[in-house]
């Protein structure tokens, strides 16, 4: 453990071994920082925050504040976050709140870029990107691996699926169904993240798939609950990403960007 003679620790932290804690830098009374992690000069690490191992907090980032909501009132909500994340310059993420939960929380493997925003009650998975000034408002669901580039925009209590590629500046307010390209304003489908599966390892038949179920749902006038039943009925002989996808879209209760699922029913029929 180093602690620069110019941070401001309070010793009530808690600081793994290993870790490093650069000038100006301050982690404040409740917070608990892993081992071999980097808090790097003028970062701050405050609330009841949890990190875990081989993290990287890069200047200024502040993790920990307080949520921007009016309702706050002080309580001792949390930040919990895993290991071998970075946090790049200017970062920020707030802790929950009680109505939310109490509770923001990142896993392991993520990438926050510069002046991103993670608000309160947001769950962040694994392995995700978080581009240059990407804004996720309160309880917002990021899945993992999803990428989100610059300036995109998530409305709160929306879900982000798994290894969905948001285009930069797009501004989300429903939720995007795992695998597929969103981007645009108004927001379009550009069809399955082809480049992204094939990235982590997907084989061909099982992206091919998952572009013909997409094709039914997005390109189609086949109304949407029939392509879910269709699915549903080749039980067990359905890949587990397709099955994935469609029964996200089943459990979606605000619709598709653009339409309705009540809308996109009704002009199936």
């Amino acid at each position: 453990m180093a602690i620069d003679p110019q941070a401001r620790v309070h010793p009530g932290a808690v600081i793994g071994d290993g870790a490093t804690v650069g000038p100006f830098a301050e982690i404040g009374p409740n917070v608990v920082i892993g081992d071999r992690c980097e808090i790097r000069t003028g970062a701050i690490v405050i609330g009841h925050t949890t990190m875990g191992r081989d993290n990287v907090v890069h200047p200024y980032a502040v993790i920990g504040g307080p949520p921007q909501d009016l309702k706050y009132d002080g309580e001792p909500t949390r930040v919990e976050i895993g290991d071998r994340n970075t946090f790049r310059e200017g970062v920020t993420i707030n802790v929950g709140t009680v109505g939310g939960g109490g509770l923001t929380k990142l896993g392991d493997d993520n990438l926050v870029m510069a002046n991103a925003h993670v608000a309160h009650d947001c769950i962040v998975g694994s392995g995700t990107i978080l581009s240059n000034n990407v804004m996720l408002a309160g309880h917002t669901v990021v899945q993992d691996m999803a990428i989100l580039n610059g300036g995109a925009a998530v409305h709160h209590f929306t879900t982000i699926g798994r290894l969905c590629y948001i285009g930069g500046l797009t501004p989300i307010t429903q939720d995007i169904p795992p695998f597929l390209i969103a981007a645009n304003q108004p927001l379009r489908y550009g069809g399955v993240n082809v480049v992204g599966l094939r990235r982590r390892g997907f084989d061909d038949e099982t992206i091919e798939d998952l572009r013909a179920v997409f094709k039914r749902m997005f390109r189609t006038a086949e109304p949407v609950t029939e392509v879910i039943a269709a699915v549903r009925a080749e039980g067990d002989s359905i890949r587990a990403e397709v099955r994935e996808l469609t029964e996200f879209v089943a459990a979606m209760e605000r619709g598709f960007h653009g339409r309705s699922l009540e809308a996109t029913r009704r002009r199936g029929r």
